[in-house]
């Protein structure tokens, strides 16, 4: 094995570790997609950058866009609270009285030098704040802004690249609507990088016809051959050797996603003992030590996926109506193949599999409850997706795959055959509920 790393002492975690920050022993730039992100970013279009969960998006755009303004998405989450967030960051206050398409009201004000630099910079002047007694609230302070272009010119003024995060935890509504918004951004000489997780190839000119030409997606995704090359890598920096029949369980239990291959590496080590690069190189072996962490991984998943499971059921409850139909949707969705999950189930299938198991279920009240499916998942924060429909394709994907990983080893009673039997008990639980609105 060739000594690429030198005499340098690595721990197991800088080698196989999931981390904020890049570690270079563990950073693989695959299918040479560094280059082909740097060439777009040299051009005057926007950026969407399409991976599953755990898949390095991170790690990829801090290697590419290091000063980027980063802007994370929530469920229930607006457009609006995305240009508020990212001005915040630049030291400046905006406050919004009402937003319709790319058409925005209020005023931004100077909350720090920064701010004030870059206010004076696109020529705003900054003014004093006055108290409306009659309403108690706060009236315009700097300067009132009536167009997308304020927020832009902003932006640009910043000389950093205006970067969204998890794109998919938008509702439908407030997707499109950033759609629209991107086009006048792009008129504007704004061009955005938008990260997230979606099953529809070119989801943003779906979203937005006029977007053609002026957005390319690029879709992140690791071959076995490159998880290969993540192993091959942190092994040289460790100078051990793992049997080639471990190397293939592991690529294949990682479904295609590299944080997982690192988490069921560094388990593996640390049964094996290793803690840091070896004097010299070491062979490893047995499979039952790798069968082992595997169950230690998805041990350590039970707290998510149960509490998961206990969310939505509870959302589920609430739904008197419908319950059987959510019920028996989620015992078809649980029960698909890793290859269905990982590159969607499709409505009509969900639809023909649950119709068996009963056949009160009906095709228009399941795609209505589908519509709901994001929202039941989610904590106070709006975080949370495990799995999520997109109503374009009409698929309900795996957002997290550690939950493919979990059902193979972990031994798991969902709660949606007790909810079936629940219904049945009653003769209630299949009538139609009223089309989902967002993601209530």
């Amino acid at each position: 094995m060739e000594d690429v790393f030198g005499p340098r002492i690595f721990k197991t975690a800088e080698a196989f570790g999931v981390s904020t920050e890049i570690l270079e022993p563990s950073y693989v730039d695959r299918g040479a997609l560094d280059s082909e992100i740097q060439k777009y970013l040299s051009r005057d279009i926007h950026i969407a950058l399409r991976g599953e969960s755990k898949c390095g998006k991170s790690w990829l755009r801090k290697r590419n866009i290091p000063n980027a303004l980063t802007v994370q998405c929530r469920l229930n989450k607006s457009v609006a609270d995305i240009y508020v967030d990212a001005l915040s960051q630049l030291g400046i206050k905006l406050t919004l009285e009402t937003t319709e398409k790319s058409v925005l009201k209020g005023s931004v004000e100077a909350s720090g030098e920064v701010g004030v630099k870059l206010l004076a910079k696109i020529g705003l002047k900054l003014a004093s704040a006055k108290e409306n007694e009659r309403s108690n609230k706060m009236q315009s302070v700097g300067h009132n802004i009536s167009d997308l272009r304020y927020i832009s010119e902003i932006i640009n003024a910043s000389e950093r690249r205006l970067v969204i995060e998890d794109f998919h935890y938008l509702s439908p509504e407030e997707r499109q609507s950033l759609a629209f918004d991107l086009k006048a951004l792009w008129d504007y000489g704004t061009y955005a990088v938008l990260i997230g997780i979606w099953a529809e190839n070119n989801l943003l000119l779906h979203l937005n016809p006029d977007l053609a030409a002026r957005v390319h997606e690029v879709s992140i995704f690791w071959s076995n051959t490159d998880l290969q090359k993540v192993i091959d890598k942190g092994s040289a920096a460790l100078k051990i050797e793992l049997d080639p029949t471990i190397i293939a369980k592991c690529v294949e239990i990682s479904f295609g996603t590299v944080g997982i291959l690192q988490k069921l590496l560094i388990e593996y080590l640390d049964i094996c003992q290793v803690v840091q690069t070896q004097k010299q190189l070491l062979k490893l072996a047995g499979a039952e030590k790798f069968e082992t962490a595997a169950m230690t991984y998805a041990d350590q998943l039970n707290a998510i996926y149960q509490t998961f499971a206990t969310r939505v059921a509870k959302g589920i409850r609430t739904r008197a109506k419908s319950t059987g139909i959510y019920a028996h949707m989620l015992a078809v969705i649980l029960d698909a193949d890793d290859a269905s999950l990982s590159r969607g189930l499709p409505l009509n299938d969900i639809y023909a599999r649950a119709n068996k198991r009963e056949p009160r279920v009906q095709k228009g009240n399941l795609r209505t409850v589908l519509e709901r499916l994001d929202g039941l998942q989610i904590d106070e924060q709006g975080r949370g997706l495990i799995l999520t429909y997109d109503s374009f394709p009409e698929i309900v994907s795996v957002v997290d795959k550690q939950l493919l990983l979990y059902r193979r080893y972990a031994t798991v009673r969902w709660p949606w055959e007790d909810l079936i039997e629940s219904v049945e008990a009653t003769h209630t639980g299949y009538d139609p509920e009223s089309p989902a609105s967002g993601f209530s």
